[in-house]
């Protein structure tokens, strides 16, 4: 698939990927992804829990399931009322059963006491504008890393300049979620390019369509919705077709589709060249590596040479 062999570093098994047509809504567009699946991964909201945070910047999670591997999604945090606010600057794997502590985790609302526990939680994965940020800074134990750049989101949102990333996820979540019935998950979807306007914003692909669907909804409204909430363009009126007839309307949908996907795909960015590959981790014959360089960053995760999960985002 053209797409992926663009984005991900050679030299990765990308046969049996496709896309399908794109989908916008207002200035996000997902193209949608099918390929290979990898059975037996954890999906991470019914397998993957928050059981506590231990200390500022300390988060403990569980892999809930009797067996199989989790999947840790990169940049995924969590969010609950009276509590302070964390996410992991890292995707990680976890055994069946396995409790682990993430010692470089990142506070996400300045000022806020008290700690997440393992009840009434939802999970979030953090705007495309902080994940350069973000992974950079992974392994560093500094509870507040992230809150200069959760300000600057947030004044470039017209919000109060301050380290509260609430401030858009909680208060903002009724327009944010609108993403979420606006473009369609489909069967069978295992993956997405996103698009914010007309630049590349990221690709996300996952083992299989059950993690992927479990974590669509963080994608879509929270990853990439608040870069396309802030682009949102004056939608211009609709331009009637000329058709006179049924045969001739689906010939001019049929010109629109093509048209649009061509449109799309030429807004990749160009083949990766200095992209540096470096292995954080492994669990079993599973591999994550983190991806930099080029104006891409993000993390893999890799199976015998085929890529089991992906989070790739535009760096700059």
């Amino acid at each position: 698939m053209t797409a992926l062999e663009t984005l991900l570093p050679a030299p990765l098994d990308l046969r049996g990927y496709r896309a399908g047509a794109p989908q916008r809504a207002g200035a996000l567009t997902m193209v949608p992804i099918w390929g290979p699946e990898r059975p037996g991964i954890v999906p991470p909201r019914s397998g993957l829990k928050l059981e506590r945070v231990v200390g500022y910047g300390q988060v403990e999670l569980l892999n809930g399931a009797r067996e199989g591997v989790a999947i840790v999604p990169l940049h995924i945090g969590y969010i609950q009322d009276a509590a302070q606010n964390h996410a992991l600057c890292s995707a990680a794997l976890m055994g069946a059963g396995q409790t682990r502590r993430f010692d470089d985790a990142c506070c996400v609302q300045a000022g806020q006491g008290g700690y997440l526990e393992g009840r009434d939680q939802w999970f979030f994965v953090l705007p495309v504008e902080l994940r350069a940020k973000a992974l950079e800074l992974r392994g560093h134990h500094d509870y507040a890393k992230l809150w200069p750049d959760i300000s600057k989101l947030n004044a470039a949102c017209g919000l109060p300049s301050r380290g509260h990333l609430e401030q858009i996820l909680s208060r903002k979540r009724a327009t944010l979620t609108q993403f979420q019935s606006r473009l369609e998950l489909l069967p069978g979807q295992l993956g997405a390019l996103f698009f914010v306007g007309d630049r590349f914003a990221g690709l996300e692909l996952a083992p299989d369509p059950v993690y992927f669907a479990e974590v669509w909804m963080a994608l879509v409204c929270f990853a990439y919705g608040v870069a396309a909430w802030r682009a949102e363009p004056e939608r211009p009126p609709a331009a009637p077709y000329d058709a006179g007839s049924l045969a001739e309307l689906r010939a001019e949908l049929a010109r629109d589709r093509a048209a649009r996907q061509a449109e799309v795909a030429s807004w990749l960015p160009a083949p990766a060249g200095d992209v540096r590959l470096v292995e954080e981790e492994r669990y079993l014959d599973l591999r994550l590596s983190t991806v930099t360089g080029d104006g891409l960053a993000g993390q893999v995760v890799v199976e015998h040479g085929r890529p089991v999960y992906a989070s790739l985002f535009a760096s700059r």
